[in-house]
């Protein structure tokens, strides 16, 4: 009896040995995978497609979350709202949310992309399974190259020990993704930090007034929140915030 970590390991190798640039190496490498699962060529039967199905749900998620733009949506809102001095306020869900449907705004040029080169062909059969899994791969590698530093980029390949690669979609993504995840890190950080500085200048001038006053037994973060909100109000944060993140991906 097949196991499904041997499916879901056998369909990842197929998906992520080899850049999209080598297309029918990788459909190639998606058939014979499917076909040694499946047992002397022949198709996988019913029970085993929901079986394969229902394992891939479980990680799919993860795996497009890490693939977009909700990493660094989420990060920035998360550092916006400790800057703000708000523990729960807007609550996790309203955040996770909120980027989930900014993530869809900034992505939907590719989801358009796969839509057209790889679902409504093979809607039509036109094209197979393999051709349009390794077409929509092509739209995630080209967005996840645009956002990728060079330096985060040469960084894996040294450590994979990969040779020079002579173009860009040549670069597989068993080195593009841990190099995208670090660059949208570090670029959530860079954006979190000129977020939090102003904030962080009215704690410091709400600290020193109460220190002159002599109120130091009144907490500082207490008096300077409304101070904060009242800042972010008056900026229309919320839109200067959202229309920032959104346009932090558009030159890549």
């Amino acid at each position: 009896m097949l196991r499904p970590a041997a499916v879901m390991v056998s369909i990842a190798a197929s998906l992520f040995a080899s850049a999209p640039a080598h297309a029918t190496a990788t459909g190639q490498g998606l058939e014979r995978a499917l076909d040694t699962i499946a047992g002397n060529g022949e198709p996988l039967s019913l029970s085993l497609q929901l079986l394969l199905l229902m394992g891939l749900l479980t990680i799919l998620p993860s795996i497009v979350l890490m693939m977009t733009s909700f990493t660094r949506i989420i990060i920035v809102l998360s550092i916006l709202r400790q800057a703000l001095g708000l523990q729960q306020t807007p609550p996790n869900q309203v955040l996770v949310g909120l980027s989930l449907f900014l993530s869809l705004f900034v992505m939907q040029p590719v989801f358009s992309e796969i839509n057209r080169t790889a679902l409504e062909p093979y809607g039509e059969e036109e094209i197979s399974l393999e051709q349009a899994i390794v077409k929509s791969g092509d739209a995630f590698h080209g967005f996840m190259l645009k956002q990728t530093r060079k330096s985060d980029l040469a960084l894996f390949a040294d450590i994979a020990d990969a040779p020079k690669f002579e173009k860009s979609e040549d670069v597989p993504f068993s080195i593009l993704l841990p190099a995208f995840v670090t660059s949208e890190l570090k670029t959530a950080f860079q954006i979190g930090f000129l977020i939090f500085l102003p904030f962080l200048i009215i704690d410091l001038v709400v600290a020193s007034a109460l220190m002159a006053l002599g109120m130091m037994m009144l907490s500082p973060p207490i008096v300077s929140m409304p101070f904060k909100l009242l800042l972010f109000v008056l900026v229309d944060g919320w839109a200067l915030t959202m229309g920032s993140l959104a346009s932090s991906f558009a030159g890549g």
